[in-house]
């Protein structure tokens, strides 16, 4: 890619997800953050040759709650990406603002935009952070009764920042996948012109951005399973070199079965849920799929030389299914149940790449 345009931050960063989407987009990553030690061995794997200087300067940070860590010295940025834990604030009412966060990990955020904002004061010379991206479950607008929420808006809004925020789905982005996640946009009104953001609600079937929200069912690509499947041959190949089958049990399988029919009985829908290479998309993958896979089963029925028996989507399929580019840089250079945890854990590329391309459009200028 040639030169930069912009320069970002990725905390609480993962596998990469937002790294992917900013670079694509001509942003530099100059300071990561993630704390697993399995997700930090993907991140490095697939990060250590487009972003080198991440490594060899010691900024891809492990703990961002360590006290020896000086958010001081974390490189000037454009852009902040964080996909945050949701966790409760105080109930201080909404009087305190930065007081209401201590103890959680949003704390972090704003005590790192404080410290440029701090920084600039003194010396001009620092940057002030242009825009921040955050994204959490879709019930995090709701959490506590929408306290936590209100506390990070009230807390960005005195740091001098604007804010939109927009629940968007990974099936309206091209993939097949039924993800649906909040993303907060905020810039800062000072040094951003830009009076509103427009979220991006899908894209078409010629790549085109979606922006009326009551328009991305009708006019969003339609998408298939199929299209994040592998073959017969490739999945058989694939299970010969590991010596393993993605397969389920029969245990497992009977269990599954129990399970459904007891919900069922209790009058809800919960239970395993079974899909085909015809169906639009999944339902969502989560952190726990590699305990039972139950929220995204593969049916095997009338299919040549595979068991009746449902399978487990395989990582490359959990990889496309989150929209990395698994078949053409992407690795995975972990185990198949810490791979299942990491894309479970991770954001849609497709969404964030097309929010990057409206950030660095809409509010960068660029």
């Amino acid at each position: 890619m040639s030169k930069s345009q912009f320069t970002f931050i990725d905390l609480f960063a993962g596998i990469g997800g937002f790294h992917i989407a900013m670079h694509n987009n001509g942003g530099k990553c100059v300071f990561a953050s993630e704390i697993d030690k399995f997700a930090r061995i993907t991140y490095e794997e697939n990060f250590k040759s487009i972003s080198p200087e991440l490594f060899k300067n010691g900024n891809f940070n492990k703990d961002i709650t360590d006290p020896d860590l000086d958010y001081n010295d974390i490189p000037d940025f454009d852009v902040l990406c964080a996909g945050f834990p949701c966790q409760p604030f105080s109930h201080a009412g909404l009087k305190k603002g930065f007081e209401d966060t201590r103890g959680t990990l949003f704390f972090n955020i704003q005590q790192i935009i404080k410290s440029k904002i701090e920084g600039h004061k003194k010396n001009k010379k620092t940057k002030l952070p242009k825009v921040i991206l955050l994204e959490n479950v879709k019930g995090f607008k709701n959490h506590d009764k929408g306290r936590t929420f209100k506390t990070v808006e009230k807390v960005l809004d005195d740091l001098g920042y604007e804010l939109n925020s927009a629940v968007l789905n990974s099936k309206h982005f091209g993939i097949p996948q039924n993800r649906e996640r909040i993303f907060i946009v905020a810039w800062h009104k000072n040094i951003v012109s830009s009076k509103s953001f427009d979220f991006p609600y899908g894209i078409d079937k010629d790549e085109e951005v979606i922006f009326e929200k009551d328009k991305r069912d009708s006019k969003s690509r339609k998408t298939l399973v199929q299209d994040v499947l592998l073959t017969n041959k490739q999945l058989k190949k694939l299970e010969q070199d590991k010596n393993k089958s993605y397969t389920i049990s029969e245990k497992l399988w009977a269990g599954h079965k129990r399970r459904k029919k007891e919900h069922a009985r209790k009058g809800n829908g919960f239970g395993y849920s079974l899909f085909n290479s015809k169906s639009s998309y999944t339902s969502t993958i989560s952190a726990r799929y590699y305990k039972d896979g139950s929220e995204i089963l593969i049916d095997q029925k009338k299919m040549n030389s595979r068991e009746d028996r449902p399978r487990k989507i395989h990582p490359f399929e959990a990889a496309r299914l989150q929209g990395f580019p698994i078949d053409d840089w992407y690795k995975i250079p972990v185990s198949d149940n810490q791979a299942y945890r990491q894309f479970g854990n991770s954001v849609s590329v497709p969404v964030v790449t097309t929010l990057a391309k409206e950030i660095k459009k809409q509010l960068l200028c660029l």
